[in-house]
C-alpha cells in the first residue's frame, strides 16, 4: 500500500511541529522552563501588584514590570506558536511545500529544490495531532505530513502502517 502527503509548511504546520517537540524529545527540558516562567510571572505579578497597592501603579519602574509580565505569560501560552514562527523563517525558498510517498522500504519526499529518500530508522517519535502527523527525527529536526491532503487510505490505516514500518507508537499530542 502507498500512502501520498501532500503537505505545505505554513505557521499552522510548524506550530504543530513546535508542539510536538514540545510535547515528546523536548518534555523534560519543556517543564523545567515552564517551571522557571511561571515562578518568573507570579513574582512579576506580585511585585506589579505591591507597587501597584503603594501608589505606584504609573511609575515608570511599575510600566515595565507589568511589560515584562506580560510578555512572560505571551511567551508561556504562545510558545508553541511563537516557535512555530521562528522555525518557518528558518526554511529555505523552495521547501515550504512538499510531496511525499511513503513505501514499504521507506518513503520519498520532492520539493522545487529536489527529492530526498528516508528510511523509517531515522524516525526517533511519532506524534499527531488533530490536523498533522509528525516525524520527529531530532530534539531540533522533523517533519508534517497534512492528513487533508493523504491519498491511498485513511488516517488509521496510515497510523497503522507507520507504527508498523518504525516500531514506534504515534502519541498524540
Amino acid at each position: 500500500m502507498e500512502f501520498v502527503f501532500d503537505t505545505r509548511y505554513d505557521s499552522r504546520a510548524m506550530t504543530a511541529l513546535a508542539r510536538a517537540l514540545r510535547k515528546t524529545l523536548r518534555k523534560k527540558q519543556s517543564r523545567r522552563a515552564h517551571i522557571f516562567g511561571w515562578i518568573a510571572f507570579c513574582s512579576g505579578l506580585l511585585l506589579a501588584l505591591f507597587s501597584a497597592l503603594d501608589g505606584a501603579f504609573f511609575t515608570f519602574r511599575s510600566l515595565v514590570t507589568w511589560l515584562a509580565v506580560l510578555l512572560i505569560f505571551a511567551a508561556l501560552v504562545g510558545e508553541d506558536a511563537l516557535n512555530g514562527r521562528i522555525a518557518l523563517g528558518r526554511i529555505p525558498p523552495g521547501l515550504t511545500a512538499s510531496r511525499t510517498l511513503f513505501e514499504q522500504e521507506g518513503y520519498h519526499s520532492t520539493t522545487e529544490v529536489g527529492s530526498s529518500d528516508f528510511p523509517y530508522s531515522n524516525i526517533a517519535a511519532l506524534a499527531e495531532t488533530k490536523d498533522y502527523f509528525v516525524f520527529l527525527m531530532g530534539k531540533n529536526h522533523g517533519q508534517v505530513f497534512d492528513k487533508a491532503s493523504l491519498s491511498g487510505g485513511t488516517p488509521e490505516e496510515f497510523r497503522r502502517f507507520i507504527e508498523d514500518k518504525t516500531g514506534l507508537t504515534v502519541q498524540t499530542v
